[in-house]
């Protein structure tokens, strides 16, 4: 890629806000873009340090990973976004699962690249969605283009339609009793993604808490061996 004036002359103008509750990593993002020629107007380290420092800093573009403390990505997206419809959400995550890059998409990400993506690939990625176009990791473009169709087509009678296959498999993990943490270790994820997922389905079926969901889980035969 080209950098340093070049770059600054294409770039210079986008502002650009990072959002990452990794300080190490953050820092080199944020050093990355100014390299680049991109102006970091702010930077956070959580949910609510993302919304409260947003609207003074009136970035054009905000790379935000998903799992932070305090409202998550997703919902940091769709708030943000609530408060500036022309801002540009591009997310920048560890996590390649379906489930989140659609939740993300659903948010309203225009963007999403996991975090093994190249320097390169990243400035590219902020300099296309500034300009308004989506950018996705390889190999989840088809994913989330099929995630539009599925909506295009209108709800579906079943709620469980709703859900993703990761969603379901949890779902079915949490209606037979298990624990976050077992479900995570199971599963090889973390425990905040394993809440997260709870999280999404409980908003999908419009449940407040968990028991809530696993009573329902347990009417739907989901806690019955397949």
């Amino acid at each position: 890629m080209t950098s340093g004036t070049t770059s600054g002359t294409t770039s210079g103008t986008t502002r650009v806000m990072v959002v990452d509750d990794h300080p190490m990593w953050r820092d080199a993002v944020e050093r990355d873009l100014a390299a680049a020629g991109f102006e970091v107007v702010a930077v956070a380290a959580d949910g609510h340090q993302a919304l409260a420092r947003f609207p003074a800093a009136r970035p054009d573009v905000v790379v935000l990973d998903l799992q932070i403390p305090g409202p998550n990505g997703v919902e940091v997206t769709a708030q943000v976004l609530r408060h500036d419809p022309a801002a540009r959400v591009l997310i920048l995550s560890a996590s390649g699962e379906q489930s989140d890059v659609l939740e993300a998409v659903k948010a309203g990400a225009t963007g999403y690249l996991v975090k093994s993506a190249s320097r390169e690939e990243l400035l590219d990625a902020v300099r296309r969605v500034a300009a308004g176009d989506t950018v996705f990791t390889p190999g989840l473009a088809g994913l989330v283009l099929g995630e539009f169709r599925r909506m295009a087509e209108g709800p579906t009678d079943d709620p469980r339609d709703e859900l993703t296959e990761r969603e379901t498999e949890i779902l079915k993990m949490v209606a037979k009793g298990l624990s976050y943490k077992q479900i995570a270790e199971r599963l090889v994820i973390s425990h905040r993604t394993v809440q997260n997922h709870v999280q999404n389905t409980l908003r999908k079926l419009q449940m407040n808490n968990r028991v809530q969901l696993t009573r329902w889980a347990i009417e739907h035969g989901l806690d019955d061996d397949e």
